[in-house]
């Protein structure tokens, strides 16, 4: 770097490909911070991570941990992952989703975010296109868009539980796409999709061959009905899985994931071989916590049915509220632990951006955009916020959210 002659250096810019990126659920972020230093009081409903509520690690899974550091198991790890852990998590895939996979097709990530990057970039070039759900998880359309590829999202139909549009999702398939993308269980909307709308979006893979990504990482967490896994129903579509411990296993911070391939001659391999390149670079994820939940995912887990019972009843509370509002709508989520809201009544907002941000300010909610989950057209005003905290917390939080509402609908 070259310095100004009076010794001050140029001015350092910005990469252009930086300004691509966004993250909705932590941007908001940097306003309740400001609001918080003043001395207001925040709810923050914004981030999926239960432990900032009333949920912890199992104690099991806290002990392996311990064990693990004090066993000496701290030095550097395969980059693909430990062999006892990608074993661990085949089987979890066969008893718990019925899907069967060869380890050796199991890479661990940190975390599945990590997995979306490396994914993404080992997919497309510049000017490639990936089908994404409408709305959709944030990082995967601006993954997308750092390494220069064209996020074109298909129409999900709130009218039909959030379930995606065939229809448009045909209409939306060029010469172009590399990949048909579903979140399920969804996020941000808690849909739960049924087998056969899994069955016509692999039909339609099949028929532009197309391999599919399925992001399943809310697989356990689920509230009505039962999850199917996409692998465990294609037979030979090729599929790529997103899956993970934050949630389920509820060690957020520990940043482990994976991602697995299924395929039936190979389809695949190019496409793993370059995402292992990638994640040599990084070396591996946290070994520790690898050998702890390889050793964890061989005993029970038992956690996980108190979990999703509470997180129902916490679900079960917030959609009362909101049918009782003649402000709100919102289907029922059947999975996760989000509530996709729309703002129905008449409030002189045409930006969901300027209500969320007014309602941190006035009553001291912290929420997300639903702009934040699309980068194409979404008809309402919308907000995600979770159903994580205690009752108590998601009455006094539904109450100023009622409050605030209340007093700007516009009267007739």
């Amino acid at each position: 770097m070259v310095p100004h002659s009076s010794g001050e250096f140029y001015l350092i810019k910005l990469s252009k490909r930086v300004n691509e990126v966004s993250y909705a659920i932590r941007d908001v972020l940097v306003h309740a911070k400001k609001l918080e230093a003043k001395g207001k009081e925040v709810i923050y409903l914004n981030i999926g991570d239960p432990l900032k509520y009333d949920f912890d690690t199992p104690e099991g899974l806290k002990e392996e941990m311990y064990k693990a550091v004090k066993d000496g198991r701290n030095g550097y790890s395969d980059s693909k992952g430990l062999s006892e852990l990608r074993e661990a998590i085949s089987r979890k895939e066969r008893d718990v989703n019925n899907v069967v996979l060869d380890p050796e097709n199991i890479i661990v990530t940190t975390g599945v975010s990590e997995a979306i990057n490396a994914l993404v970039a080992s997919l497309i070039e510049d000017g490639d296109e990936v089908l994404l759900p409408n709305p959709s998880y944030p990082p995967y359309i601006s993954y997308s868009k750092f390494y220069h590829g064209k996020p074109v999202l298909y129409r999900t139909d709130e009218e039909n539980m959030w379930f995606p549009d065939m229809e448009d999702l045909r209409k939306k398939i060029s010469e172009r796409t590399k990949a048909i993308f579903i979140i399920n269980p969804n996020n941000p909307t808690g849909a739960v999709y049924e087998s056969k709308t899994l069955k016509e979006i692999i039909d339609i893979a099949g028929e532009h061959g197309l391999p599919i990504v399925c992001d399943e990482i809310y697989d356990q967490i689920v509230y009505d009905g039962k999850f199917v896994s996409m692998a465990s129903l294609s037979k030979d579509v090729p599929i790529i899985g997103l899956n993970g411990f934050s949630k389920t296993l509820l060690i957020t911070g520990w940043r482990l994931g994976y991602i697995y391939f299924k395929e039936e001659n190979g389809e695949l391999s190019e496409l793993k071989n370059g995402i292992e390149k990638i994640l040599r670079v990084r070396l591996c994820s946290n070994t520790p916590a690898q050998y702890a939940v390889a050793n964890f995912l061989n005993k029970s887990s038992d956690h996980l049915k108190g979990m999703v019972e509470k997180l129902r009843a916490r679900r079960d509370y917030i959609m009362r509220r909101i049918e009782e509002s003649d402000l709100l709508n919102c289907i029922k989520p059947k999975g996760a632990f989000y509530v996709f809201p729309r703002v129905s009544g008449t409030i002189p907002y045409s930006k969901d951006s300027d209500l969320v941000l007014d309602l941190l300010g006035e009553e001291g909610v912290l929420v997300v955009p639903g702009s934040g989950f699309t980068d194409g057209k979404l008809e309402g005003l919308y907000f995600r916020m979770v159903f994580l905290p205690r009752l108590e917390v998601l009455e006094d939080a539904m109450n100023r959210i009622e409050r605030f509402l209340n007093r700007h609908r516009i009267l007739s």
